[in-house]
């Protein structure tokens, strides 16, 4: 699988593991939704206070495996190095990704972009740099 067919994948498949490093070297695991950026970075909302926040401010580095809503069948492994966009400079960014994640519009912009605040929310950039494996291997 190429670059482009992994990234069309994220466009329609948002349920991910990602996989960042603790302090000590080993996995750390979270069931995340991912959506794919206008530069074709993995992007990711999660909390300023999260550890896998923590663990990408140690170790800018990340991996993901996707797939589908079925969970069985195709699924994706995109590994890459991570910024995170923190607020102010994040809101617009994940008003963008709410988009590209839920496939839609918001009922109520204002009441998102508060929970953004109040949950102290981040975004997770990915920049791809290895796949594979994939289903089809």
């Amino acid at each position: 699988m190429d670059l482009s067919a992994a990234l069309d994948f994220l466009q329609d498949n948002h349920r991910a593991v990602l996989s960042t490093v603790r302090r000590d070297g080993t996995p750390q695991l979270s069931p995340v939704t991912v959506a794919v950026d206008e530069t074709g970075r993995v992007v990711i909302s999660t909390r300023e206070t999260a550890m896998k926040t923590h663990n990408v401010r140690r170790h800018p580095q990340a991996w993901i495996c996707a797939f589908t809503d079925a969970f069985f069948g195709p699924w994706i492994q995109i590994g890459g190095t991570v910024e995170i966009l923190a607020l102010p400079e994040a809101m617009e960014p994940l008003v963008d990704y709410y988009r590209r994640a839920s496939g839609g519009e918001h009922p109520d912009w204002d009441d998102y972009r508060a929970a953004m605040v109040r949950d102290r929310r981040v975004l997770l950039r990915l920049t791809p740099g290895s796949l594979g494996p994939s289903a089809t291997g």
